[in-house]
């Protein structure tokens, strides 16, 4: 989709720039796949705050999208790319030949009257979900299952694709958006194409108050609070943090500290880590 800018009646306004929904053919959203989405506004089941700078944002309807893609052998026409307001990418409705509507990921190119299948049997083709052993070795891939029959899990933010580089043995090797390269069993699949909404990343929020019609709530510096609320907090006028290293909160290390467990049981399917070192 294009980017638009607006005419700036507002000084927000001069910078701020959206999507000019041109993928969008279809505008409301098929009840029978909508559920109601509960706030929590990053509390726990004690109601205590787990998460910061969450809380507000416009009341919204869940879509229930098949990452499992897993009705196989039935052909699906796609009837609309619907905006999605809980995911970056947009998301198409199909349905089956059975009568069976879903959304699933809307890839690039996909447009309405286009044919989707599901299964071994699928041709290698744009929105087709296939097993990535039967997946040419080059192709741009989305939605990529980690464990056989999961769903996918990786590559489903909008823009985004993995390359298939390899295929040897059980695995084969994927290049992810990170630049990481892990393998992934040859049963797990795998939707054909790279998902739409390609210029999302180039959208400039432009106020504040759009930011809290997502959800989510003012960000304060640590530097600027007091020392019993922050490591960094205190001083006269502006100070460094007066730490070996900046840190959360919680005193805990932050900005750069590795956080995967050493001896995590997928560390022997990554081949070389994102920042180009191989897990050791």
């Amino acid at each position: 989709m294009g980017i638009k800018t607006y005419k700036p009646y507002t000084p927000s306004r001069r910078q701020m720039t959206g999507s000019d929904f041109s993928e969008i053919t279809k505008k409301a959203p098929e009840k029978s796949l909508t559920v109601s989405l509960k706030k929590n506004s990053g509390r726990n089941n004690q109601g205590k705050i787990t998460v910061r700078h969450q809380g507000g944002g416009i009341r919204r309807q869940y879509r229930i999208v098949d990452f499992k893609r897993n009705k196989d052998g039935i052909p699906a026409i796609v009837m609309g790319i619907e905006y999605d307001p809980n995911r970056s990418a947009n998301i198409a409705l199909i349905c089956y030949a059975d009568g069976t509507k879903s959304y699933i990921i809307a890839p690039q190119g996909l447009t309405d009257g286009m044919k989707v299948m599901n299964g071994p049997q699928a041709e290698v083709r744009i929105g087709n979900c296939l097993p990535l052993s039967e997946i040419p070795v080059g192709t741009q891939v989305h939605n990529i299952e980690l464990y056989p029959g999961k769903g996918g899990q990786m590559v489903r933010a909008a823009g985004n694709s993995a390359q298939l580089i390899a295929k040897e043995g059980k695995y084969a090797t994927l290049r992810l958006p990170s630049g990481e390269m892990r393998m992934v069993p040859l049963v797990c699949r795998a939707t054909v194409g790279i998902v739409g909404n390609i210029d999302h990343n180039l959208i400039n929020i432009g106020k504040a108050g759009r930011k809290r019609h997502m959800g989510i709530r003012p960000t304060v510096r640590g530097s600027v609070m007091n020392p019993n609320d922050h490591p960094h907090g205190g001083g006269e006028g502006k100070t460094g943090i007066g730490r070996p290293g900046p840190s959360t909160p919680w005193g805990k290390p932050a900005l750069g500290l590795k956080t995967r467990k050493a001896k995590k049981a997928s560390n022997k399917l990554i081949v070389r880590r994102r920042d180009g070192r191989a897990i050791k």
